[in-house]
């Protein structure tokens, strides 16, 4: 007996006037806060005898709340707890400030009757804490409830910003991206081994900062490669494109076209080199309108921001990113932004965008793929629309499809014909 127990047992003795608890209910609670009350298993279930021996619901003042059984009806009613077991768990029940001992002077539990048969002293355990800690039971069950979804939610964050380092981290050593990937690597399985099956609050929020810090290190590594690229693919642009801003002319643009035609067949040696555009952004944007409205703001005013547009075009027409990677590195970003924008035009005459996609890579690989026969067949179906009576807003007609397909599969005698004309 300690002075805290004793202040313990006489603040629990006297229940407060006019006041009932349901006993199930504080169990409840009991032995959801049962880590914090420091009470195992057993003791739970020795707890559960003991309520079960009070025979009303509810655990009030007028009640005597004095359960008295032996041990070996304890021990048969706690599932066959054996003698010393069930005396240790009891103290810790008693230590817990759960229960009160109320001994008789031979240490034995009984109950005293008067000549009607109504108990008049009972010797045994008092269940009087139960009572006049109901409310501090029930603030203890919900503080453990708290802290266990916020460990629930620690550990969904620390999932996803795992699976996210991972998933970028795979890409970029995928596609052979510059950088430190190994040292990388490495100190994200420092940070993923430290959190183990059972892991506490304090570990897990260190683990999901120390990831969220490496997902930006490697998105930043990520984004300076990406720049880096499409500058690279805007200097070899510049370097070759001569744009004159006060004409906008078809036939400029067909020029333009078989000027490509000429490019591809003095490079038909390596087809599979990235051939940079040589069409005014205006032309394209003027042949493929549809596009802009996936732009930033509902604008494309750089080569950047068509090639964010086609990105945004190729999900929404289910195009895997593995077909458009291909498609970048046979015909250069510039390029494959323009056939995204293209076949967006098209998109209700062409079934399978995808499929349409890696057949137009094949070609652009093997030399006989071209985008400027497409982008002029549609300026051309564009033009024929507007000028056409009764047509309304210019839409291009059903035959522009067949246009694409057959400029898609790099006809010599088309872009020959449209030299001769701009020659005319």
């Amino acid at each position: 007996m300690t002075l805290a127990l004793l202040k313990g047992q006489l603040d629990s003795a006297n229940p407060p006037a006019h006041n009932a608890v349901d006993k199930w209910h504080v169990f409840r609670d009991i032995s959801e806060a049962r880590t914090l009350l420091g009470l195992g298993d057993r003791a739970l279930a020795i707890l559960h005898a003991l309520l079960s021996f009070y025979p009303e619901q509810q655990l009030g003042e007028c009640g005597r709340l004095v359960v008295f059984p032996s041990n070996a009806q304890l021990s048969i009613r706690a599932h066959g707890i054996a003698g010393s077991t069930l005396r240790r768990h009891l103290a810790a029940l008693v230590d817990a400030g759960i229960v009160i001992r109320k001994d008789s002077p031979n240490g034995k539990r009984f109950a005293r009757k008067d000549s009607r048969g109504a108990i008049e002293q009972a010797y045994g355990f008092s269940l009087a804490p139960l009572l006049t800690r109901a409310e501090e039971f029930a603030q203890l069950a919900q503080r453990v409830a708290t802290e266990r979804q916020r460990l629930r939610v620690l550990r969904e964050r620390f999932s996803l910003a795992r699976r996210d380092v991972a998933k970028l981290m795979s890409a970029a050593i995928a596609a052979e991206t510059p950088g430190g990937w190994q040292a990388l690597e490495q100190h994200y399985s420092n940070i993923a081994s430290k959190v183990g099956r059972v892991a506490s609050a304090d570990e897990l929020t260190a683990a999901v900062h120390g990831l969220e810090e490496l997902r930006v290190q490697v998105v930043k590594l990520l984004e300076i490669h990406l720049n880096s690229q499409v500058l690279s693919a805007n200097d070899r642009q510049n370097e070759r494109h001569i744009e004159n801003p006060e004409s906008e002319s078809i036939y400029e643009s067909e020029e333009a076209v078989e000027t490509t035609h000429e490019e591809e067949s003095t490079h038909r040696s390596s087809p599979t080199e990235i051939r940079p555009t040589t069409f005014p952004l205006s032309f394209v944007l003027r042949a493929c309108p549809d596009i802009a409205m996936y732009g930033q703001g509902g604008v494309i005013s750089s080569w950047r921001d068509l090639i964010s547009a086609a990105v945004v075009v190729r999900s929404m027409l289910g195009v895997s990113p593995s077909a458009y990677q291909e498609a970048s590195e046979a015909m250069g970003p510039e390029n494959a932004a323009i056939v995204m924008a293209c076949i967006l035009e098209r998109a209700g005459h062409i079934n399978t965008a995808g499929g349409y996609l890696r057949d137009l890579t094949a070609k652009a690989r093997r030399g006989v793929f071209s985008v400027g026969p497409m982008l002029s067949a549609l300026v051309t179906t564009r033009c024929e629309g507007q000028h056409r009576p009764g047509s309304g807003s210019g839409e291009s007609k059903p035959a522009g499809g067949e246009a694409i397909r057959s400029s898609a599969a790099g006809s010599t005698a088309d872009r020959s014909r449209a030299g001769r004309r701009q020659r005319a």
